[in-house]
């Protein structure tokens, strides 16, 4: 009897959205991701699910709800359906990391095979504990089949995979969106790709690709983001420049209280807004908080920057006079979708 499995890519994690490499590095979806939840929950009404599986970590757990709890079933977590350990690459910015190594940048897109980095897996290490994750969920699959929550360059190992390509030939496959559905057929040993990284689902303002260019001129294209050089202290506040090339784009200032990180400075030069730069600065700001084990980031800003702040993920705390108080939690949070 054949298997279904539907393999889901999580929905946009702060990774996606700072333009951060977050391999197994723990994070939680943004405000845009909860409400691509809402239409792959919609994509699969009616379809019957005897399983919902997902890898460990926050992103792939909090997509899986929208599966596994319409349906009253339990979250299965399945570790070996984390995404690639990048080891040292972990919590630098894409744009960092090609300017310090350009060609191992072009490697971890476009030619998987040759990719090293220290810490890190091989792809041949994730290829072959996707591979055997996959046949372990199938043999445990009461037909007709299951869902399983994964991450982007580990479900595109998997996929290449399964439809007969080396790594080398992995690197010139394309990449998939935010909750993109790719679709397996088992039967016995055999595993079929029936469709791959289907994003028909989630409307343009809702995509994540919609918003980003680096995936449209190829696997290895050049990345707008920002690199940022260690904090300085200014006085009371640690200031961190936003570099666009040798050229400063913004910078972004706080200090550190008992249990937040209060931003006291967040500019990007007028000449470069409308861009998604300044959204970088706030996950340096997120980066930095968590690293001193601060639960929240807090700010005061504007009645009319405060949409700017809301749409990722800021809620308002109060007002004083004519600014309004904001925080952002970040704690790691699965709200399940119902």
């Amino acid at each position: 009897m054949t298997t279904k499995i539907f393999l889901v890519r999580h929905a946009e994690a702060e990774g996606n959205l700072f333009r951060v490499a977050h391999g197994q590095y723990d994070s939680n979806l943004t405000p845009r991701g909860y409400r691509q939840l809402h239409y792959l929950r919609e994509r699969f009404r009616g379809e019957k699910l005897d399983a919902v599986y997902g890898s460990d970590l926050t992103r792939t757990h909090a997509t899986a709800s929208a599966l596994y709890v319409p349906r009253g079933l339990d979250f299965r977590p399945e570790p070996r359906l984390r995404e690639v350990r990048l080891g040292d690459w972990e919590e630098r910015t894409w744009a960092e990391i090609s300017r310090a190594d350009r060609r191992m940048y072009e490697d971890f897109n476009k030619r998987p095979h040759l990719w090293r980095v220290e810490g890190a897996e091989t792809f041949a290490q994730v290829r072959d504990r996707m591979v055997a994750a996959v046949r372990d969920i199938a043999a445990a699959t009461v037909p007709p089949g299951c869902a399983a929550a994964s991450h982007g360059a580990a479900l595109r190992t998997l996929l290449g995979t399964l439809e007969g390509m080396t790594l080398e030939e992995i690197g010139g496959s394309g990449h998939s969106d935010n909750t993109a559905v790719s679709l397996l057929e088992v039967e016995g040993e055999r595993i079929q790709v029936v469709f791959r990284d289907d994003n028909s689902h989630v409307p343009a303002e809702a995509s994540t690709f919609r918003r980003q260019s680096w995936f449209k001129e190829g696997p290895a294209a050049e990345e707008p983001g920002l690199w940022f050089p260690a904090p300085r202290q200014e006085g009371d506040a640690q200031v961190l420049d936003g570099m666009l090339g040798e050229v400063q784009a913004g910078r972004v200032a706080w200090m550190v209280g008992e249990s937040t990180l209060s931003l006291t400075d967040f500019t990007i030069l007028p000449d470069l807004r409308g861009r998604h730069l300044g959204v970088q600065l706030l996950g340096q700001a997120v980066k930095y908080a968590r690293r001193q084990g601060r639960y929240a980031l807090t700010l005061a800003c504007s009645a009319e920057l405060a949409g700017y702040f809301a749409q990722y993920g800021f809620e308002e705390t109060g007002r004083r006079g004519d600014a309004v108080d904001m925080a952002m939690d970040l704690r790691l949070t699965v709200r399940e979708v119902p």
